[in-house]
C-alpha cells in the first residue's frame, strides 16, 4: 500500500516512487493513477472509482498471490487510506502474504505547511464523510474534540451529497472557542488550482460555499493566532510552548 502524498510526483517519497516502479500490478482509484503517470510505464493498471475500495482490496490480495502489486493511495494508505481495508481483506484470506505500508503525506500535514504552522503541537483528525461513521458518531467526536482546546483539521468537510455537515461542524466549534479563532480552508495543496483561505470562527461561514471536498479545514486551537506581516495575515501560529520556557 503506497501513499502517493497531495499528488505531484515531487511530493512522493522516493520509497513510494520505488516500489511503484519495482511493481507488475499497480491498482486504485483513477484520480490518484492519473497523478502518477510517468511511474506506470509497463504496468499492468487496474483504475476503479470511488466507492469500489472493497472490490480494490479483493482484486490487490488475489493478484498478490503471484505477483508484485502497488495499490496507491492519495496521502498515506493509512489516515482514511486503502490499508486498513487491504489488511482486513488479507486477515480473512488466511494467505501469508508479505506486505509494506509506504507512508505518504497526507492531507493535514500538506495544508499545515501552506497555512503556516497551525499544528505544531497536539492536534486532532475528523472527517466529516458519514458515508461509513454515522453523523451523530462524527458530531460526538468534534464536541470532544473541539473542548480539548487544541487545532482541528477536518476532512472531506463539504460535499454536494451532505452540504450541512460542515456547518454543523462549525456550530459545534463555536460551542468551545472564541469567534476569533483563526482558521484556513486549504483547497488543492500542492495541485493545480491550490489555494489557501483565512478567516476566522465567527466569520467562516462566508467562506462555506468555497469549501469543498478538494479542502482541508484547520480550526485553531486555544493558543493559536495569526501570522502577520504588517496588516496582511501570511498564516497561522499554533506556539508550541518555547515562549514559556525562553526569551526570544
Amino acid at each position: 500500500m503506497v501513499g502517493t502524498g497531495p499528488g505531484p510526483l515531487d511530493q512522493m517519497t522516493g520509497r513510494a516512487q520505488a516500489v511503484i516502479r519495482a511493481s507488475e500490478y499497480v491498482l486504485g482509484n483513477r484520480t490518484y493513477l492519473q497523478a502518477i503517470r510517468p511511474l506506470l510505464a509497463g504496468k499492468q493498471v487496474r483504475e476503479s472509482s470511488m466507492g469500489k475500495e472493497v472490490e480494490r482490496a479483493k482484486e490487490a490480495v488475489e493478484l498478490a498471490a503471484s505477483h508484485t502489486v502497488a495499490m496507491v493511495s492519495g496521502g498515506d494508505p493509512g489516515v482514511y487510506g486503502m490499508a486498513g481495508i487491504v489488511l482486513e481483506v488479507l486477515e480473512r484470506s488466511g494467505l501469508a502474504i508479505p506486505v509494506e505500508v509506504v507512508p505518504g503525506v497526507t492531507a493535514a500535514t500538506a495544508a499545515a505547511s501552506l497555512a503556516g504552522s497551525p499544528l505544531s503541537g497536539d492536534f486532532a483528525v475528523i472527517s466529516l464523510s458519514d458515508l461509513l461513521t454515522p453523523r451523530e458518531v462524527i458530531e460526538a467526536r468534534l464536541d470532544t474534540a473541539f473542548g480539548m482546546g487544541i487545532p482541528v483539521v477536518l476532512y472531506n468537510p463539504r460535499s454536494r451529497g451532505r452540504p450541512g455537515n460542515f456547518g454543523r461542524a462549525m456550530a459545534i466549534a463555536r460551542r468551545h472557542r472564541p469567534g476569533e479563532t483563526p482558521v484556513a480552508v486549504v483547497k488543492n495543496a500542492f495541485r493545480e488550482g491550490e489555494e489557501c483561505l483565512f478567516s476566522t470562527l465567527a466569520d467562516i461561514g462566508d467562506l462555506e460555499d468555497r469549501v469543498d471536498m478538494h479542502s482541508t479545514v484547520i480550526v485553531g486551537g486555544e493558543e493559536s493566532r495569526f501570522w502577520r506581516s504588517g496588516e496582511d495575515v501570511r498564516g497561522i501560529i499554533t506556539p508550541r510552548g518555547y515562549h514559556r520556557k525562553y526569551l526570544y
